[in-house]
């Protein structure tokens, strides 16, 4: 059974570099063990005492796992995975202080 596994640029240096590469399994957890074994390190960054990391988002044909079985979401041949970092934090809005305030944005040439 073939997956096509979607890779973040964060998770890369495990791949050597690759943006997408295959896998097999017959659940998301047997993937990820597969794709271990062909890329180590790779694992341990995705799943965490036997379930997604927390900041680890994973989508099977583009649905979130977490609302279909987690990790023990079944797949199928043909199946595209992709494994996207969450992402936090960040500034204010352009134009507003953190109280809210509205400021005039300078103008740069």
């Amino acid at each position: 059974m073939s997956i096509q596994v979607r890779i973040p640029t964060i998770l890369r240096t495990y791949t050597d570099g690759q943006k997408s590469v295959e896998g097999n399994g017959a659940t998301i957890e047997e993937l990820f063990t597969d794709l271990e074994a062909r890329h180590t390190g790779i694992r341990e960054r995705l799943v965490d005492d036997g379930n997604l990391r927390r900041f680890v988002n994973v989508y099977l044909n583009d649905e979130d796992v977490r609302f279909l079985d987690g990790i023990s979401t079944k797949l199928s041949d043909g199946d595209s995975v992709t494994i996207l970092p969450a992402v936090a934090g960040g500034s204010a809005r352009a134009g507003q202080d953190r109280a809210g305030r509205t400021h005039r944005l300078k103008r740069t040439r």
